[in-house]
């Protein structure tokens, strides 16, 4: 059911003040507004994210799910610490929480530790929901309290009896895909919605296997991918990295993602080339993140809906 218009336009004009909030947020630290295109010739490649593609006179060209491919060859270019709110896009995600087309807010700071980004990006969502507290925890010892099980020792025989004891159904052929599928099914159903319950959680230290664009390191006994994300009342809200810099590794990573997506009966998408030449000239040391702008208007105001909290949905734009 949609809102009073009355209340609708007092979310809206509220969503303006907090676009106005976090670009002070940004000025106050010198970070650098920049606006890359949406339409781009290579594709961001996520074996999970579909896109949506355009064609211009027989050209096809696909809306980004994110602008991290275009902000990194400008750090490349040595512009600095930039950040973008961006308009982006993934197909087929649509719900309470989704909109195939939705707001983030995505940044990079050069120079700045993993633990430090995790701070300035808990700053940022505190502009929008206020000074809550927070706590970082692994992912290892977060999988551990909500599951009684330690991921890192455990094979897939043992993830997948938890699983079937905890009455889960997976989806078809997800044995076939692995340790990563089992523990994707049982971050999402057993540990997620525990996250966040009156403060701000941050799982942080993801198995290596998930690295994705971040860079790798041993976190005690155990190999991790310096990637985390921020969760509160259950809902996530940030994912962030210590930026993947190596232009090979990132081509056999983007190759693999294209192989997952062929296993799983989709379309591979094509290599952005441009991306990974500024990773070959060079990117400098850097940790980035993403946030869901629309998921944080959905908190500050209680806001069951995803439409509740922008001009129009979906089914209405």
């Amino acid at each position: 059911m949609s809102l009073p218009s009355s209340k609708k336009i007092a979310i809206l004009r509220d969503r303006a003040a907090m676009l106005a909030a976090a670009r002070l947020f940004f000025a106050n630290r010198n970070v650098m507004e920049v606006d890359c295109p949406l339409l781009t010739a290579g594709a961001s490649v996520d074996a999970h994210i579909d896109l949506i593609s355009a064609s211009n006179a027989g050209e096809i060209r696909y809306l980004h799910s994110s602008p991290e491919y275009g902000m990194k060859r400008l750090l490349a270019d040595g512009i600095g610490d930039i950040y973008q709110l961006a308009h982006v896009f993934r197909a087929a995600e649509q719900g309470k929480k989704h909109n195939p087309e939705f707001m983030m807010a995505e940044w990079y700071r050069c120079g700045f530790t993993f633990e430090e980004m995790i701070h300035d990006t808990l700053d940022f969502i505190r502009v929008f929901l206020g000074d809550l507290p927070a706590s970082i925890v692994s992912y290892r010892d977060l999988c551990k309290r909500h599951t009684g099980i330690d991921y890192f020792t455990a094979d897939e025989k043992t993830l997948l009896q938890l699983i079937k004891e905890r009455d889960i159904m997976p989806y078809d052929g997800i044995e076939e895909e692995g340790k990563d599928a089992l523990l994707n099914v049982i971050l999402g159903t057993l540990v997620e919605p525990h996250l966040g319950r009156g403060e701000l959680t941050v799982l942080a230290y993801y198995p290596s296997t998930q690295a994705a664009l971040a860079q790798t390191r041993l976190h005690g006994d155990e190999p991790v991918a310096e990637r985390f994300e921020i969760y509160y009342e259950g809902i996530e809200l940030a994912n962030g990295y210590h930026e993947l810099a190596h232009a090979t590794e990132q081509r056999q990573r983007l190759g693999e993602a294209n192989d997952q997506r062929i296993s799983l009966g989709k379309a591979p998408l094509p290599i952005d080339e441009a991306f990974l030449k500024a990773l070959e000239k060079g990117l400098p040391d850097c940790c980035g993140v993403a946030v869901g702008v629309d998921r944080l208007m959905m908190l500050r105001h209680n806001a069951n809906h995803i439409e509740d909290v922008i001009p129009f949905g979906w089914s209405t734009a």
